[in-house]
């Protein structure tokens, strides 16, 4: 794979940016792999590597960060020449920004790793009104990337209330043999601070990491506070803290030393979105007491291998470093806990999970380019096995399917008598009936009728499959109100989101399907107006736990052979295909084997059309139209009573 990596950050100066894309490159070059660098320029200092140094100038209140945003255009030459796989986006946002515009030109997939929590940054900096213009920066440039990747819960949580989605995990490495126990000096600890117990901090010093806070621990007997790090407020913080020792800038085996010698380590900052020194104090054995918000959460498990304090509160700080300090045992206990913690976090097994993400991101990026319209959230990759357990952990034995003709299965006369329809939601209901165990009936009621909308949904379907105390319920609908005319799409959408609560509310298991289009030219009139009414339906599915059968995530769907000679419907194969995806979404053993034995030995039985299409459908919907009517008036529900689908041969019978 040939990866090029466009970082915010980089050598000389040494941050947690700098050190994961060194560890980044180091593993791909180590599995084979090319990787181009593109990083800001600083005079007198060779970049060393493949890749392009970039103008850049000095942060005024921190010369150590530099910033850059050359042209795209200048990136985009170089990711063409380079010939890249994937763009890897270190911490992006000025620089990042032009970066991940420079991928979308040339139709590359892009990865951006987030990693600095800029919007916190710009309050403890002193300047709120920047706040919503950070917000809204970074919330455009991750929904531009084709994947985020978020270094913990808590960070992942932020990106997805900014409204940022395909937001992935993603943490961070620790050298599990460089930071060690078995570093520990006591000709180090005797140097620093002989006879006290020292409680150390490692990191930038500046506001957004709030060592001020350490002062709480000022006058607690026998202890020294040590940091480690340098930064714009270093001659601040010697002043708030007089009696601790500032050592400055570390690193290699010099701060694996002094990492390895506390006694306790301490982080106060609140707007970590990791905490990469946490993880260092851990392989370390040491102990770790921690603010308990943002990055830490997800590496400090409290009263296990360290304490998490209320945030902003510097009397519990201060106790939880007291219980520590006055307990050896209790030190011990937790730095051995510390240390089997971190043993699995190696910068190899991370970096092996990064190149799944690339090519996550790869065929993220190949669904993109098939979208006709690009609305967030946009659709994932399907997945095997839903947001619910599937039949081999849960048992469904009621299935009701609601919808219109698509459900109903209008066009689709496979193996059918004359006048009858087999539809998708008949063959996933036989599929239920085959995986599941032989102890209790299998019962299909089908309340799909064509023609209808989504109002037909709340005020027909709605009631009735309530009374029939399903455990599983399909939803498919909306189509029909998309294609007339001006219609509000976020009140449409809210109207579903009511009926999948409402079934949620009464137990039911909820699968939710988008809506999709054939690949014709007049389709495209309506793309913009289905992507967000999907986009929608998204959100319901996350908010609600329902299971997301995305058919719009499949553009094979869109091809005309697995549509009927009227266009707007599906013919069997289509059916067939919309079944065994719902199939997979709920988890049905085999569902993509046994579709691959349908399609080879199925023989399609769709009857061809009579006539023009424009005499035999067109001009009857139009007709139907000017007089207010629809295909679907006067008709009842397919299915309105369970009928038994039996287990051994998947035929349906009346329940006795």
């Amino acid at each position: 794979m040939r990866v090029a990596v466009i970082t915010e950050s980089f050598l000389p100066h040494m941050n947690g940016v700098t050190g994961s894309v060194l560890q980044v490159r180091d593993h791909l070059e180590r599995a084979g792999h090319d990787v181009f660098v593109v990083a800001p320029a600083v005079r007198r200092h060779a970049l060393g590597m493949q890749g392009r140094s970039v103008p850049s100038m000095p942060l005024p209140s921190y010369p150590a960060v530099r910033v850059s945003a050359p042209p795209s255009a200048t990136i985009a030459r170089d990711l063409r020449r380079f010939r890249a796989d994937v763009v890897h986006l270190a911490s992006p946002f000025l620089l990042g920004w032009q970066g991940v515009i420079a991928a979308e030109s040339q139709r590359m997939p892009s990865v951006a790793v987030y990693q600095t929590d800029v919007v916190a940054y710009t309050a403890r900096y002193g300047i709120p009104q920047a706040t919503a213009l950070a917000e809204g920066h970074v919330k455009r440039l991750h929904r531009r990337a084709t994947l985020t990747l978020a270094p913990s819960e808590a960070a992942r949580t932020q990106l997805e209330l900014l409204g940022v989605d395909r937001v992935a995990l993603w943490g961070r490495g620790v050298d599990g043999i460089r930071f060690a126990p078995s570093r520990r000096s006591e000709a180090w600890r005797r140097r620093i601070a002989p006879g006290e117990t020292i409680v150390g901090y490692v990191g930038r010093l500046a506001p957004e990491k709030q060592v001020e806070d350490l002062a709480a621990l000022a006058g607690i007997r026998g202890v020294r506070v040590v940091i480690v790090g340098d930064g714009p407020s270093r001659s601040a913080l010697e002043r708030a803290l007089p009696d601790a020792v500032f050592l400055g800038h570390l690193q290699g085996d010099e701060l694996a030393t002094a990492m390895a010698s506390f006694d306790v380590f301490v982080h106060p900052g609140e707007s970590e979105t990791f905490g990469q020194t946490i993880q260092e104090a851990q392989a370390s054995g040491v102990p770790v007491v921690a603010t308990g918000r943002g990055g830490p959460l997800d590496l400090v498990r409290s009263s296990v291998d360290g304490w998490l304090y209320r945030p902003g509160d510097r009397d519990d700080l201060r106790a939880r470093v007291e219980d520590l300090v006055g307990d050896a045992a209790k030190r011990r206990a937790f730095a051995a806990s510390a240390r089997v913690a971190v043993s699995g976090r190696t910068w190899s097994s991370l970096g092996d999970r990064l190149l799944e993400h690339y090519e996550r991101a790869q065929r993220l990026a190949r669904l993109d380019r098939d979208l006709r319209v690009r609305v967030w959230p946009r659709p994932e990759l399907p997945s095997v096995g839903g947001a619910s357990p599937g039949p081999s952990e849960r048992r469904w034995s009621r299935y009701v399917a609601l919808g219109d003709s698509i459900t109903e299965g209008l066009c689709d006369t496979s193996r059918m008598p004359d006048s009858a329809f087999r539809g998708w939601a008949d063959r996933l209901a036989q599929l239920l009936a085959l995986s599941g165990n032989d102890r209790n009936p299998f019962r299909y009621a089908n309340l799909a009728v064509r023609s209808r909308r989504v109002r037909h949904l709340l005020e027909e379907q709605l009631p009735r499959c309530l009374e029939l105390r399903p455990d599983l319920v399909s939803i498919l609908i909306g189509a029909n109100d998309l294609v007339g005319g001006p219609v509000d799409i976020d009140a449409l959408a809210g109207e579903v989101g009511a009926a999948v609560r409402a079934l949620r509310a009464d137990g039911c298991d909820v699968l939710l399907a988008t809506i999709f289009l054939p690949e014709r030219a007049a389709a495209g009139l309506l793309a913009r107006r289905f992507a967000a009414y999907n986009a929608r339906l998204r959100t319901i599915a996350r908010e609600t736990g329902a299971m997301l059968l995305d058919l719009e995530a499949h553009p094979e769907l869109a091809r005309l052979e697995q549509w009927a000679d009227d266009r707007v419907h599906l013919r069997s194969r289509g059916h067939r295909f919309v079944a065994y995806r719902a199939a997979e979404t709920l988890g049905v053993p085999h569902a993509d084997a046994l579709a691959g034995l349908d399609e080879a030995f199925h023989v399609d039985e769709d009857v061809p059309a009579r006539g023009t299409w424009l005499r035999r459908d067109a001009l009857p919907w139009i007709w139907r139209r000017l007089r207010g009517r629809t295909a679907g008036d006067g008709l009842t529900a397919k299915l309105p009573d369970y009928v038994i689908v039996s287990r051994p041969t998947g035929r349906a019978t009346l329940p006795q």
